[in-house]
């Protein structure tokens, strides 16, 4: 049961992230071998004032 757990900054749309989804669940079938069935993509969709580069918030950094 391989994971790909993927974190980024909240934003992407559904379809964005289905299509991650189903991209790396196919490479990973293709270079690693195994049933795309049995692998596992997690999401994790970080909010900008949860996240630091630098020792600066995103949220600071890049406001909307």
């Amino acid at each position: 049961m391989p994971i790909i757990r993927i974190e980024m900054l909240e934003g992407r749309s559904r379809e964005q992230k289905r299509e991650l989804s189903e991209a790396l669940t196919r490479e990973y079938v293709r270079i690693c071998g195994g049933r795309a069935e049995a692998i596992y993509v997690v999401i994790d969709d970080i909010p900008k004032e949860n996240w630091a580069v630098g020792g600066q918030l995103l949220a600071d950094k890049y406001p909307d």
